[in-house]
């Protein structure tokens, strides 16, 4: 209905309150601006400006529409934006899948960086457990998946690099009956529930943590859920190292070794191949290489 040249003319004269000084700006002469003033009154078939003297001001009616033409002057700069973003790959949300593995600390930096860096960009953000990080990723509901587990489980376009070993401890509450023997074994152990996350996936088949086969599992959504089951002395459970060794030092859980070898998980860093995101790769590039993505992320 209205042009983005009459909108910007209206707001002009609104701000300097004068047909002359608004023709001044607009490098235009004062009867183009009054004209195109009473070209949007007919139009409305109000009054926006009453005319004093010397000066304009406005009516109640144009302080609603001036109000109202700014916001449509924004949301017309927006569009703008974002189609030329578009253009050069630049879409306006980022969907980031952190597996429940890796270590939280580094949120605050990330997302510092990437909201100072973009303007337009938002980050979507989620956690998933083992496979459910993979499925993430191959539905379209991650961009990029930090700390994903094991072998590769499904097929696609997909970047990988590497991020190394995560280590695992095995832990129970200082009060466990655990603590006190000196060796521990199969039969022992299995007495006792196996604190075990719950794989998000639910069309990938689900993993674990390790456990012995006649041992019965506590599954649990999150490691804050596990952490409070192990304190309280509920079940044991291995943890990932990162997490578990501050509360190792504090005393609140108590690591003993198993004659089985630990469980050691490979992880890495996996996103969507595509061109037309380029906050994709931003986002890999920043992330750096597979040295700073395990120390930052994995490593105790």
């Amino acid at each position: 209905m209205f042009s983005k040249s009459s909108l910007e003319m209206i707001d002009t004269v609104a701000r300097l309150g004068s047909f002359t000084a608004a023709a001044e700006l607009l490098h235009k002469v004062p009867s183009a601006i009054s004209y195109g003033v009473r070209q949007v009154e007919q139009d409305l078939d109000v009054l926006l400006f009453r005319r004093l003297p010397r000066k304009v001001e406005l009516t109640p009616a144009g302080e609603l529409f001036v109000a109202e033409a700014r916001v449509m002057l924004r949301q017309m700069e927006e569009i703008k934006l974002q189609t030329k973003r578009a253009a050069h790959g630049w879409k306006t949300t980022l969907k980031l899948t952190l597996d429940n593995v890796v270590r939280l600390d580094q949120m605050k930096p990330l997302i510092e960086d990437f909201y100072s860096t973009f303007e337009f960009a938002e980050l979507q953000i989620n956690m998933e457990v083992f496979n459910g990080s993979w499925e993430a990723i191959s539905q379209g509901r991650a961009d990029i998946v930090i700390g994903a587990t094991s072998a590769i489980p499904v097929g696609g376009e997909f970047g990988v690099k590497d991020m190394g070993i995560l280590d695992w401890a095995f832990v129970m509450s200082p009060s466990h009956p655990c603590v006190k023997e000196q060796t521990l074994t199969e039969e022992f152990v299995s007495q006792y529930p196996a604190i075990c996350l719950d794989d998000t996936s639910s069309v990938l088949p689900k993993r674990h943590t390790v456990h012995y086969p006649k041992q019965r599992r506590l599954l649990l959504p999150n490691w804050y859920s596990a952490i409070e089951c192990i304190k309280s002395g509920v079940g044991v459970g291995y943890m990932p190292r990162h997490i578990a060794q501050p509360l190792i030092i504090e005393g609140l859980l108590v690591e003993k070794t198993l004659d089985e070898e630990k469980p050691l998980s490979q992880c890495c860093l996996v996103w969507r191949k595509d061109d037309n995101h380029r906050l994709i790769k931003w986002m890999v590039d920043y992330l750096g290489s597979s040295e700073k993505l395990h120390r930052e992320w994995l490593k105790a």
